[in-house]
């Protein structure tokens, strides 16, 4: 830590990762990747496939340790105090895995032991509203249900920070729609962290406040949801105007019906330099594909 704002931002955040670096051989999967996740927020991570995501999520949990960089939970480095922190943190992975000859109420009963602040009720309320039969083995699950069954076993261990590693995988609209809506909207009116990496971007432009988006390896945006849409925008030419040469402001195409570009710093100005310009707000989708896809050209 270098200054005073250092330290606070230590104590503000529940994850922090420092310049983290994670290499495979010779790939580089994380490139110096620096991410802020504040408490009581709820934060997307989002990334195309192969991105990085999967290694940086893997090293926030302590369960890799990075080439270079540091991880802390809650002000406390993972990977050297992760028993103790992992009291702290519920966690739904990508792939839901138990013993399949196991049943579900055996599995919530050995879960119950790992946790010093366990709540088996909160495991059937969540189960019965999953409808989702206690008795039923975890290999008869659907994919879908195996998840919903890993989600009530982290919400019953009263986590502080939830981590959520595509939680809509598997799931149908109705259960999609529970989870974003129901389940997260929950924990953070109850001032709980969670942090999510997902696909599902329409649903997470509903619940979350923060982004942070990965490309490449490195984090490329980390901010709140809002400050973020407020500075991309949508600019459509009827046709081409003498002031946008090709290449310039992020061009998307030229065509005869005029040009389309996307900026990223939108501010009160822009009108007055696009007068003659439809300009349009974007979804996150919108921002997202703008940022990662294979055609960038964005203009900062």
């Amino acid at each position: 830590m270098n200054d005073i704002h250092d330290i606070h931002a230590m104590y503000d955040s529940a994850v922090r990762a420092e310049a983290v670096t994670v290499r495979y051989g010779k790939r580089l999967a994380v490139d110096a990747a620096t991410l802020d996740v504040p408490r009581g927020s709820v934060t997307a991570l989002l990334g195309r496939n192969g991105a990085g995501k999967s290694s940086l999520v893997r090293c926030l949990l302590g369960q890799q340790k990075p080439e270079a960089g540091r991880v802390t939970l809650f002000g406390d480095d993972v990977w050297h105090h992760r028993a103790r922190l992992m009291n702290k943190v519920g966690v739904v992975s990508e792939e839901a895995d138990a013993p399949p000859q196991m049943r579900v109420d055996q599995l919530a009963a050995f879960c119950g032991r790992l946790y010093s602040q366990w709540q088996p009720k909160a495991v059937d309320e969540r189960l019965e509203r999953f409808g989702i039969d206690r008795r039923a083995r975890f290999g008869d699950l659907s994919k879908g249900q195996k998840k919903q069954v890993m989600l009530a076993l982290a919400l019953a261990s009263s986590p502080e920070l939830l981590i959520l590693d595509d939680p809509t995988l598997g799931l149908d609209a109705v259960a999609r729609k529970s989870l974003f809506e129901e389940v997260i909207a929950e924990l953070a009116d109850r001032g709980i962290t969670v942090l999510l990496t997902t696909h599902d971007l329409a649903g997470v432009e509903t619940i979350a406040d923060r982004v942070a988006i990965i490309r490449d390896g490195k984090i490329i945006v980390d901010e709140e949801l809002e400050l973020l849409k407020a500075r991309f925008r949508r600019v459509r030419y009827a046709q081409q105007p003498v002031a946008l040469a090709a290449g310039a402001m992020g061009v998307r195409n030229w065509g005869s019906d005029g040009a389309e570009a996307i900026v990223s710093d939108f501010d009160g100005q822009w009108p007055e330099r696009f007068r003659a310009a439809e300009i349009s707000p974007m979804l996150l989708e919108e921002i997202f594909i703008a940022l990662t896809g294979e055609t960038r050209g964005v203009q900062s």
